[in-house]
């Protein structure tokens, strides 16, 4: 999720050219509603059925404007197929991709 078509965009990129598939998804108001909280500012949980979409919310509550990109690679984070480039055990993914990224940055138009 991000909050900035551009950086989601070349995170996409980053992932077709490394093999780390992205997709993006949804941060609208319904799922905003869930870190609502009637004791504090805001919860740092929300729903169980969206809990990827709750802690990228969360996080968008202290960005503001800043260009910001959540990756929720926690399920990706051992090794669950056979690939060449994957080990046993933990798996690194992520790594390429934000290499990928990061070696791109000054093209980035944020």
């Amino acid at each position: 999720m991000s909050n900035n078509d551009v950086l989601a965009d070349t995170l996409y990129q980053a992932g077709e050219e490394t093999g780390e598939k992205l997709w993006r998804l949804p941060l609208d108001g319904e799922y905003v509603e869930q870190i609502d909280s009637e004791i504090a500012d805001i919860k740092n949980i929300g729903g169980r059925a969206a809990g990827t979409i709750t802690a990228a919310a969360y996080l968008q509550k202290f960005v503001g404007d800043t260009p910001w990109a959540y990756l929720d690679i926690a399920g990706t984070a051992w090794e669950f197929t056979k690939k060449s480039y994957v080990p046993k055990g933990p798996s690194g993914i992520g790594v390429r991709l934000l290499l990928n990224l990061i070696n791109g940055w000054n093209r980035l138009k944020l």
